[in-house]
């Protein structure tokens, strides 16, 4: 039934209870102009009384499209937002930062203006201007989950005999999110997409 409340449960370890339909919303920008994207948060938010959405620095999707910019989707939630600001402890935001992706645009879009393409990592650096973008574009002051959107991590892959702990950068990428968490920008942190290799 359509009336009927859609149920929440726990996320994870911590302390947020979501609805168990998260508003993914890659399409905001490509595929739904920005009134239909506030259409569907109104939707969502106020009226089926949901809590979770979810989004991506790179996103909307797909890239291939005329129309793509990395950001676009945020920047429409942002805007929404601040037609609602009152409601934001209402609701959980989760965003993405971008894994390693040579090349791209999305990494010269975390400045104002955009700069140029440029390698994606998950180094402290990386890390901290991506979340910085963020809040921008989501008009927010803090992130509730700021998940890696795939890992940047050395893998002993093709043919590789042996693994080499050397070459793993995990512990600086756990370190930058902490600062975030201490900072207030972001209250937790996740990874979206795992690979195989674990």
């Amino acid at each position: 039934e359509m009336n009927s409340a859609i149920p929440k449960k726990k996320l994870g370890m911590s302390d947020m209870e979501v609805s168990v339909v998260c508003l993914g919303t890659m399409t905001f920008g490509v595929q739904n102009t920005e009134a239909e994207a506030h259409a569907q948060l109104d939707y969502y938010i106020k009226e089926r009384k949901c809590n979770f959405i979810d989004t991506a620095e790179m996103y909307p999707v797909p890239a291939s499209a005329s129309n793509w910019a990395p950001g676009k989707t945020e920047e429409y939630i942002g805007t929404w937002l601040a037609k609602n600001a009152d409601s934001r402890s209402e609701f959980y935001i989760a965003t993405k930062v971008s894994g390693f992706n040579p090349n791209s645009e999305t990494v010269g879009n975390r400045t104002v203006p955009p700069g140029p393409a440029a390698d994606g990592r998950l180094d402290a650096v990386s890390i901290k201007e991506a979340c910085d973008a963020s809040l921008r574009r989501l008009q927010t002051p803090y992130i509730d989950l700021y998940q890696l959107h795939w890992p940047d991590r050395y893998v002993a892959n093709f043919g590789t005999t042996a693994y080499d702990p050397s070459k793993e950068r995990d512990a600086e990428t756990i370190l930058a999110l902490k600062e975030l968490i201490d900072a207030g920008k972001i209250r937790y942190y996740g990874l979206s997409n795992e690979t195989s290799f674990g």
